[in-house]
């Protein structure tokens, strides 16, 4: 029976599949990975520091932190059409006047608008919008759809990277937006016609027992451990997953070159997009805690390669394929772990806090990196701190409140067994 329910899933849902998966290409990559080029460039075009250009990706973050937490309420007010189809327009225009900026306030305002976007097109968004058509195999469909972040790693961003050498920066970004804008406007229209009657789960409905931890407002979840016990880890994990994201180009040209610095970014999201393909066919029967830890301790050591042997070319390629196998699974196991041990009516709540929080960490990833290059001199301390940050998250999220419980109870488990 559940076999079949599953097929009848997968079955109606495709189309929303296909759409929040051409949605993550383009918010990815104008979003993130082009994070990595704007920075590049504009140093290199502009002369402005390092850290200046950091400071406006911080900006951009922490906006779109601050509007994250809201995102549930807009996705069942105006369904996921509109937010989605809202959010790829600003994301766009944003991304347009980030990289044509003449002046570095521009940054600024320019990273306003796109955090707008970015918070109505990305994790949160499409997590919510597969939750109206997916249920016993929400995780499969997350990581298919979330793998068009990925995608966007290995087009947009080598795209990006050559045309910039041949058009410039910002001609290269209008034409790529207006031609993703032209081929994803419509499959949005069609894929998203049919919206279930079924809504995302109210934070105000019934719970069912045993159905997992029901929270019912954000000041009650920022109180409460289990929630904190996925919020944190993942804050910082990704933080340093997308400061490192963000200075990958800039860290890699001058070893690499532009044509190895374009493989290696295809090679990771390759990397990231396989792995999640192989982790999204098991996910659901997998212990979810252990499977995140895992991920972050891949990420430090494809890290640790590349600080350890930084002058080997074939180093860099490992390190970069190792970083990126767990790349789009940090992306994806929050909601399939909120999913896990949060009661359905608290999903949507739980997630957009989560992604809040994680951004909010994040947004100071790319602009203390950016001063911890400049002054250290070089990105040696950067990787050391995205491995430190790595490193904690893994064992953050083994210690969840299930593992305390356990621990707990084994000195009484111990007494009662001597006492017999």
């Amino acid at each position: 029976m559940s076999v079949s329910r599953n097929d009848s899933e997968l079955r109606r849902g495709w189309p929303v599949i296909l759409a929040c998966f051409c949605v993550a290409v383009f918010a990815w990559g104008f979003g993130f990975y082009g994070q990595s080029v704007y920075l590049a460039e504009l140093h290199r075009l502009k002369g402005w520091p390092t850290s200046v250009i950091a400071a406006a990706t911080t900006a951009f973050y922490l906006i779109g932190a601050c509007l994250m937490p809201f995102v549930h309420t807009v996705m069942q007010r105006t369904g996921p059409r509109v937010v989605l189809l809202i959010g790829v327009a600003l994301l766009g225009v944003g991304a347009c006047g980030f990289s044509g900026s003449a002046q570095v306030w521009q940054l600024f305002v320019a990273g306003a608008v796109m955090a707008g976007g970015w918070v109505l097109a990305t994790g949160t968004a499409i997590a919510l919008t597969l939750a109206l058509w997916f249920d016993r195999q929400r995780g499969l469909a997350l990581s298919l759809a979330l793998n068009g972040a990925s995608a966007s790693g290995f087009t947009v961003a080598p795209i990006l990277v050559h045309m910039s050498e041949s058009v410039g920066l910002a001609d290269a970004i209008r034409r790529t937006v207006v031609v993703g804008l032209i081929i994803l406007v419509p499959i949005i229209l069609l894929c998203l016609r049919h919206i279930p009657t079924a809504t995302i789960p109210r934070t105000g409905s019934a719970s069912a027992p045993g159905e997992g931890v029901a929270l019912s407002s954000r000041s009650e979840a920022l109180v409460n451990r289990r929630f904190w016990s996925v919020a944190l880890p993942f804050a910082l994990g990704i933080a340093a997953q997308v400061g490192f994201i963000i200075h990958m180009i800039a860290f890699l040209l001058p070893r690499l070159g532009a044509a190895g610095t374009s493989l290696a970014v295809s090679m990771s999201s390759l990397a990231a997009m396989g792995g999640r393909l192989s982790l999204g066919v098991v996910v659901d029967r997998l212990p979810l805690r252990g499977t995140s830890a895992a991920s972050f301790l891949s990420q430090a050591c494809g890290l640790c390669l590349m600080l350890a042997i930084p002058d080997r070319n074939a180093v860099l390629y490992i390190g970069v394929i190792l970083f990126g196998l767990s790349v789009g699974n940090v992306i994806t196991l929050p909601a399939i772990l909120v999913q896990r041990e949060f009661a359905p009516r608290s999903f949507g709540l739980v997630v957009a806090l989560s992604a809040a929080i994680t951004q909010f960490t994040l947004a100071l990833a790319p602009g203390a990196f950016g001063v911890l290059h400049d002054l250290a001199g070089d990105y040696r301390a950067v990787l050391v701190a995205c491995m430190a940050l790595q490193l904690t998250a893994a064992v953050l999220v083994l210690n969840g409140p299930d593992r305390q419980r356990r621990r707990r109870n084994r000195p009484n488990a111990a007494r009662v067994a001597s006492d017999t």
